[in-house]
């Protein structure tokens, strides 16, 4: 009996769950990693098949992992368990990032600052503004939002960003806004405003370090355009 228990259990392909625990998650596809955390599927659909629809729908993992809860629930086959998880998921990520941020100079690591920026506004439908406000020694103290605007854009207030800014003991900030149509491009006004702004810090001694451009798929920094 003990013989023919392990015959049949060999001849069964490994799960994505096996095979993770076995050969260390890098060896899945990103399909197979939902799958792990949707667990089943639906009707005609595993939850293999039911992972890759999702990254095709919300075009990558980036995009579902910033989706909304209410586009989440309204795929079939994501209840509010499953929207759950991965909501967290997505909040997880972000604060693994803002802990980086936390620990070590925002100026040695531009890659990360980027992600944190694009992992919180990037798929935002409308126009986000955030500060990043920074210590004496570059490292995150606290990123706040600043403004929230139209599908075009977004009132900020420099005074209010100034208030925060010393309430904070900050010494430097980044500015950072998402362009829902896509494009990561500065407008007029966002240079008109970087400029106004770091005038105004300035007058406080703070420094603005660099203002971010977010899209889904990049972030365009006006510091490395020279637009600072």
């Amino acid at each position: 009996m003990t013989g023919f228990r392990a015959k049949s259990l060999a001849s069964v392909p490994e799960r994505p769950r096996e095979r993770l625990l076995a050969q260390g998650a890098q060896v899945l596809t990103a399909s197979e990693l939902l799958a792990i955390i949707l667990r089943t599927g639906v009707t005609g659909c595993d939850a293999v098949s039911l992972g890759q629809h999702l990254i095709d729908k919300f075009g990558g993992l980036r995009g579902l992992l910033a989706a909304e809860a209410d586009a989440l629930l309204a795929v079939h086959g994501l209840g509010m368990a499953k929207v759950a998880e991965l909501l967290a998921i997505s909040e997880i990520n972000r604060r693994a990032l803002e802990e980086r941020l936390q620990a070590g100079k925002l100026m040695d690591q531009p890659d990360t600052v980027r992600q944190y920026c694009m992992a919180r506004l990037g798929h935002l439908r409308i126009e986000h503004c955030v500060a990043l406000y920074l210590d004496s020694q570059y490292r995150l103290i606290v990123c706040e939002e600043v403004s929230r605007g139209t599908l075009t854009q977004a009132s900020v207030y420099p005074r209010e960003i100034i208030k925060a800014a010393l309430h904070h003991h900050a010494a430097a900030l980044i500015l950072a806004h998402n362009h829902p149509s896509g494009v990561s491009e500065p407008s007029r006004a966002d240079l008109a405003l970087t400029r106004h702004l770091r005038k105004a810090l300035a007058l406080v001694d703070v420094r603005l370090l660099d203002h971010l451009i977010v899209t889904a798929n990049e972030a365009t920094s006006l510091a490395e355009l020279g637009q600072l």
